[in-house]
């Protein structure tokens, strides 16, 4: 006779009492939760404890009081039980860019990490499939539409970043229970925390994420999150304005946020001067083919058939990726070394390597 699953033991903070006497009493009035509090509603929520309507009404509180970082820690801290991790030998830059997508501008990061793996920075990439709430073109969807294989477990991810430079990790595959929760997150309607979270798994245990932000308070926020995580703890973090959210820099004044050892900057940047001297709606593609459009526009660039605006878009964005690995000194360097990885083959190179993978 099998022998029965051990229950599971919770602490002392239900979801609905969370709501009652913490984060459910209104925009001014909600308080934080607590490490300990959130540690227990998420233990709750991957265990498939609460009630769907408290689960729903918990995440729609949530986003109208803003977590904190102690909140997001908390959260992360238990998901991370979840994550099976695959650490390749080399030590990559994590890009885990927002997984509901992009509806409107080219998905340049996936040619940006081809590029900085062609110039020797070696680059992760992770998403799910169609996640809530926007459900649009991802990381995923442009490589499939690259014909580079995507539904592979961790194993196999941190396999293709050590044989090419470049990979990609499935969300279904490193974090099962999180991707578990995608019906409940559709039916709420709005994004979550975990839209959040689920950008810093970081399942290849880089020591650098590269991600982006709408606001600085925002990036700030994720800084302090690593700081305060039990489970991970990069050694930097770079941060700036990107394009719909995603980890695509955005063209004109931008703001860039840098997280090294503790210590927190922040600075503009013109990017016309690095090359992008074009606007937003430049980068626009088919709305109705962001992924299809996106992975034509890769394989052109990277074979050296275009130098116009999204060459230069993905040459800079490739900068930022070796920048933040420490594998340039400035962004001008980097981007040196990314023009170079184009022009000398290397990273046509790497996606014919990971087509083959």
């Amino acid at each position: 006779m099998a022998q029965a699953p051990e229950p599971v033991e919770f602490g002392e903070w239900p979801l609905k009492r969370l709501m009652t006497e913490v984060v459910g009493s209104g925009v001014k009035s909600a308080e934080d939760l607590t490490r300990e509090q959130a540690t227990d509603a998420m233990q709750r929520i991957l265990a498939g404890e609460p009630d769907h309507t408290t689960l729903g009404a918990f995440w729609i509180a949530n986003r109208w009081k803003h977590n904190v970082a102690a909140e997001l820690a908390g959260y992360t801290d238990v998901i991370t039980d979840d994550v099976v991790y695959a650490e390749p030998d080399a030590d990559p830059v994590d890009c885990g860019a927002n997984y509901d997508g992009k509806g409107d501008t080219a998905i340049l990061g996936a040619a940006a990490g081809v590029v900085a793996a062609g110039a020797g920075t070696p680059v992760v990439a992770h998403s799910g499939d169609r996640v809530p709430t926007q459900k649009q073109d991802a990381y995923k969807h442009v490589l499939d539409d690259l014909g580079i294989r995507t539904e592979i477990d961790p194993e196999e991810s941190a396999a293709m970043v050590d044989e090419t430079g470049f990979g990609f990790y499935y969300q279904p595959a490193f974090a099962p229970h999180v991707d578990g929760l995608h019906g409940r997150r559709d039916q709420v309607g709005v994004r979550t925390f975990l839209n959040t979270v689920e950008t810093i798994l970081n399942p290849a245990r880089a020591n650098v994420h590269l991600g982006s932000f709408y606001h600085l308070a925002f990036a700030k926020k994720i800084t302090d999150t690593f700081d305060l995580m039990a489970s991970q703890s990069p050694d930097r973090v770079v941060m700036f304005q990107g394009m719909e959210g995603y980890d695509d820099i955005r063209p004109g004044y931008t703001k860039v946020g840098e997280w090294t050892d503790g210590e927190f900057t922040d600075y503009e940047i013109e990017t016309p001067e690095y090359g992008m001297d074009f606007e937003y709606e430049d980068l626009e593609v088919n709305p109705d083919d962001v992924a299809g459009d996106s992975a034509q526009l890769t394989e052109e660039i990277l074979a050296g058939d275009r130098e116009d605006h999204f060459a230069d878009a993905v040459a800079l964005n490739a900068a930022f990726r070796i920048y933040a690995r420490h594998d340039a000194e400035t962004l001008d360097d980097g981007l040196e070394r990314a023009r170079e990885s184009i022009d000398s083959g290397a990273a046509e190179a790497v996606l014919e390597d990971l087509q083959a993978f």
